[in-house]
This record gives C-alpha cells, sequence and structure tokens, in this order.
C-alpha cells in the first residue's frame, strides 16, 4: 500500500501537483490511498476520475488549521498503524514540510524533489538539488520510504475510474499538551494575473532601493500586461511581500520577457527564473551573474533606465 498526501486548493478539490503524485503511486503498482484532512466535499469524486477507490480522512480539533507539523504527526501516526510501503506527496513547501514532520515522527529519511522513483531493494530515486540545477541518483533505504514529487515531472494520463471511493474517517492521537502553530490571519491571494501565469514578469532586487522605488517597475508591467516579482533581499527588507518574490524560496515562473532590474542573480534567485524565454537585465554592475545569464542586458541605474523605457513606450502607444 502506498499513502498519497492529497494537497488541496481553495475549493477543496486536489491540486494538479497532487494528480501528479497520485500517478506516481499508481505506476508503483500497489493499493494507492489517499490522505487529506477535513471534509469530504467533492473530493471521492475527483479521486474516482483517477482511479484511486481508498480515502482517509484525517479529523481533530488541533488539525483544524491544517498546520503542517501537526499533519505531520498524524500522518505519521496513519503510517505507523496501516504499514504502507511508502508514503509520498507533491514538492511543495507545504507538503514537503508536512512529510519532514511525519519523517522526524518515524526516525526515517525523507527524499525531496524527486523526479523519479525505482522501487527495489532497495529503493532508488532521481531527486533535483541546488533548485534543479542537478540531478542526484540516490538509495532510499528505510522501513517506510518517504518521499516528495516535483510538479511536472510526469504526466498523469488515462486511467480507469473507481467505481466508488470507501471515505474512512481517522481520528488520530496528538497530544494537545504540545506546543504548535496556530493561524492568525489568513490573506486570500489576489484575483487575476499571478508570478506563474504572467507572460510578462518586471522583477526588482537590491538595486530597486526602496519600497517606493517599485512604483517604476509597477508601472512597466502595467504597460506590458505583466506582474511585478521581486527578489529575496527585497522581502527581506519588507519592500515586498513573500508572495512576490522569485526564486527557490518563492515562486518558479516561466514568461516570455522576464525584466531583471537590479538584481545580482544568485543561484537561488536564478533557479525562480531560467526558465523564461528571454530575460532583460538592468544593473549597473556589467559583471553581475543576472547580466552574464540573460538573453540582453543594459547596464545603468534601474531608476535611468526604466522612466525612459516607460517613457517610450508611452509615446509610441500615443498615451
Amino acid at each position: 500500500m502506498v499513502l498519497a498526501w492529497i494537497e488541496r486548493d481553495a475549493q477543496g478539490s486536489p491540486t494538479a501537483a497532487a494528480g501528479e503524485v497520485l500517478a506516481t503511486a499508481r505506476e508503483l503498482g500497489a493499493e494507492v490511498t489517499a490522505v487529506a484532512v477535513g471534509e469530504p466535499g467533492d473530493l471521492p469524486d475527483d479521486l474516482a476520475k483517477q482511479g484511486v477507490a481508498h480515502l482517509v480522512l484525517l479529523r481533530h480539533d488541533l488539525l483544524a488549521d491544517a498546520e503542517p507539523a501537526t499533519v505531520g504527526e498524524a500522518l505519521a501516526g496513519l503510517a505507523a498503524a496501516r504499514g504502507p510501503a511508502a508514503v509520498l506527496a507533491a514538492a511543495t513547501p507545504e507538503s514537503t514540510e508536512v512529510l519532514a514532520w511525519a519523517a522526524a515522527a518515524l526516525g526515517v529519511p525523507l527524499a525531496t524533489a524527486c523526479t523519479g522513483i525505482r522501487p527495489g531493494e532497495p529503493w532508488e530515486v532521481t531527486r533535483e538539488r541546488a533548485g534543479g540545477i542537478l540531478l542526484e541518483d540516490a538509495v532510499l533505504d528505510a522501513p517506510v520510504h518517504l518521499a516528495t514529487l516535483t510538479g511536472g515531472a510526469r504526466t498523469t494520463g488515462e486511467t480507469a475510474p473507481a467505481p466508488e471511493v470507501g471515505v474512512e474517517v481517522v481520528v488520530p492521537e496528538l497530544d494537545p499538551t504540545l506546543p504548535r502553530a496556530r493561524l492568525v490571519e489568513h490573506r486570500a491571494r489576489a484575483s487575476g494575473m499571478t508570478l506563474a501565469t504572467a507572460p510578462v514578469v518586471v522583477s526588482g532586487g537590491r538595486g530597486v532601493g526602496s519600497a517606493e522605488g517599485y512604483a517604476v517597475l509597477e508601472e512597466l508591467a502595467g504597460l506590458l500586461g505583466g506582474a511585478v516579482g521581486c527578489s529575496r533581499v527585497a522581502t527581506n527588507n519588507g519592500w515586498r511581500p513573500h508572495a512576490d518574490q522569485v526564486g527557490l524560496t518563492g515562486t518558479r515562473i516561466s514568461p516570455d520577457l522576464y525584466v531583471a532590474c537590479g538584481i545580482s542573480g544568485a543561484t537561488q534567485h536564478w533557479v525562480g527564473c531560467m526558465s523564461a524565454r528571454s530575460i532583460l537585465a538592468v544593473n549597473t554592475d556589467p559583471e553581475a551573474a543576472m547580466v552574464r545569464r540573460a538573453t540582453w542586458a543594459v547596464i545603468g541605474d534601474v531608476h535611468e533606465v526604466l522612466p525612459a523605457v516607460v517613457a517610450e513606450i508611452r509615446r509610441r502607444a500615443g498615451t
């Protein structure tokens, strides 16, 4: 048996990444049991379409916020009781944290960001390292195999639907005396274009200088029909929210055009934008990594270059 942790979207449906996890679990040739938190909603119907006939719902007052450490503890308890061959999840920040807590509770290793799994004695995995720049072949030797799977590494393909999905509610044993994180505020993501879907992304880094400095980036992004991003230094300094961060610890993007303004191009940021079709770098340092890797580069101050670009776009558009 393989337990597949199901990450759900705001509507309670399995995410696309969760669908890939289910596809991989099926390929392993074992019975697949999906695991989620909360009410079933339409989840059984969604799982049936993907050929999964068994769903375990974890329910407990302490799981109300689906806080990763508590979910990981509950998932570990389920794995200890059921003895699956593996527990799989998507390599998203949320699911990776859940499995990290579960692995710690079970005292077993966790293979993260796997692009391939080859079961055997022992299991072998291929996993991304250095944010996807390198691939590593490794051995996963444990009584229960815990792994997270990178998105886009496989297709869900066609599968015979399950005639019905058996739903089992499990109330885990959780210690109420342990300190736990709790959700104090929930901010809905703005509707419309996101970093992941924008055809053009205009990002700023240390060279922008301040939160106010992003005004010209926002103006340029608006004229180009794109979105505004940033590097980690901008979020660390409080200039932009974390949701705007492009990089290994932010969002990985693949726009038609990426405009990197005052960004040095450190590896963790490069991992987030290296899939862009074209990159324009604006930087005062001609030796900056982003300048050397970019499709085109303008050597100059962001606050001089971008206003000139905006003015020229407006002139040509007659606005």
